[in-house]
């Protein structure tokens, strides 16, 4: 058995082995140096089931010694990382599901941004069901729209059939009908910017919008001018040329204190996801000034399980803080049933793995969502969009041909 899967959730594996595998096995972690991966893989036990677990970028790259190992089920887990058909990991996958004799794929999320995602992950469980062809595919579902026609837009005509294929392989469990999870409750809490940064960000909302105003617009292009503006609500922005950010507005961090300070005197965990560096950065700073002990996982931390471990366990540790893009997938974090979001990245698979952490299995209380929103800011459009399970950036586009700035709130 080869279980793929993102790096930062191996351990969760053997942790899960550990703890319900009722029948013999023998598992190992592929990691390290290439060589040593390819020894510990030659070396597992034949003792009961043998599993190998490995991430992703690993598995492409020990591709050779994976397919001569010639596993009778992989499992790919997280499966919505193979979603772009054309790179590595994903032609790697491809080509090991079609030696396998059995193929599973796991996630929460099939369809990240567009129906278009689905052909990759059903290229290796089952060609049979969309054909190996990409293009193929995108031309019998799909009309190209757009600028330069790279915008997928699912026919409508052909929706109940490709609806019906998805289907036809796949067993979709939601929570509420496999899990007795407790209820959840959403607070947004507006922030004031203060008045000079308010201008600055009303500089930047017209700077950016004659900066695509005659030039090709894309998904691209608007994202990156929005990521400025992301950047300016959570309190720093980086001039160009350089490396230091440059502190902004201190709006986010009084409202984030003061919900530390409430749930430090009701006795109560808390979970604090960000999306930037130096946000991560100037929140532990104010936990270290308030002596409140923490959790970090972030882009530049190692040791996951250990974090997760303290937070979940140790009673001086009360605050766990992470970085959306990293702390996002494989972790439990149900000691807390409060979580803040200090900011939010445009990924919606990120966006609802992140929520997962408190509200899943083995949490007792209703769980807490708080949004921090700068008020009359992008801010209050990136949520919406999230919320309403929307593309971002087709919002964007779609109120920039409409003669709108897709910068500011309409």
């Amino acid at each position: 058995m080869l279980i793929v899967a993102p790096l930062s959730i191996l351990g969760v594996w053997q942790e899960e082995f550990r703890k319900f595998a009722d029948f013999p096995y023998s598992l190992t972690v592929l990691n390290g140096a290439g060589s040593r991966k390819t020894e510990n893989l030659r070396q597992i036990s034949t003792n009961g089931l043998q599993v190998a677990v490995i991430n992703y970028e690993s598995a492409w790259r020990l591709e050779g010694d994976l397919s001569a190992w010639d596993a009778d089920l992989i499992v790919c887990d997280e499966g919505h990382k193979i979603k772009t058909h054309n790179i590595a990991a994903s032609k790697c996958m491809h080509r090991l599901g079609a030696k396998a004799r059995y193929r599973m794929l796991l996630t929460g999320t099939l369809i990240t941004n567009k129906a278009i995602d689905v052909f990759s992950p059903y290229k290796f469980l089952n060609p049979a069901v969309f054909g190996n062809s990409f293009y193929t595919f995108r031309n019998r579902y799909f009309d190209m729209t757009g600028y330069g026609l790279h915008v997928p837009v699912l026919k409508k005509s052909m929706t109940d059939e490709l609806t019906r294929r998805i289907h036809s392989i796949a067993f979709r469990a939601t929570k509420a009908e496999c899990l007795d999870l407790p209820e959840t409750t959403e607070i947004i809490r507006t922030v004031e910017l203060e008045p000079k940064t308010q201008q600055l960000y009303r500089d930047m909302v017209h700077d950016s919008f004659i900066a695509i105003n005659g030039a090709e617009v894309t998904a691209v292009n608007v994202l990156t001018r929005l990521l400025r503006l992301s950047q300016l609500t959570g309190g720093f922005l980086h001039e160009d040329g350089s490396e230091r950010p440059v502190p902004v507005s201190d709006a986010k961090q009084t409202a984030v204190a003061d919900i530390v300070d409430s749930a430090a005197q009701d006795g109560k965990k808390l979970v604090i996801i960000a999306r930037f560096l130096p946000e991560i950065a100037a929140i532990t700073r104010m936990l270290e000034k308030k002596a409140i002990g923490y959790s970090l996982i972030s882009g530049e931390i190692r040791d996951r399980d250990e974090q997760v471990q303290r937070f979940q366990t140790d009673p001086d540790v009360t605050v766990f803080v992470g970085q959306i893009a990293t702390a996002g997938m494989g972790i439990t974090l149900t000691a807390a049933d409060t979580m803040v979001f200090y900011s939010l990245d445009y990924s919606m698979s990120n966006f609802e793995q992140t929520k997962a952490r408190i509200h899943r299995v083995g949490q007792r209380n209703p769980c807490t969502y708080v949004y921090l929103v700068a008020s009359g800011t992008v801010d209050e459009k990136v949520l919406k969009a999230l919320r309403d399970k929307a593309d971002l950036a087709r919002v964007l586009i779609d109120d920039y041909r409409a003669g709108k700035n897709p910068f500011q709130n309409n």
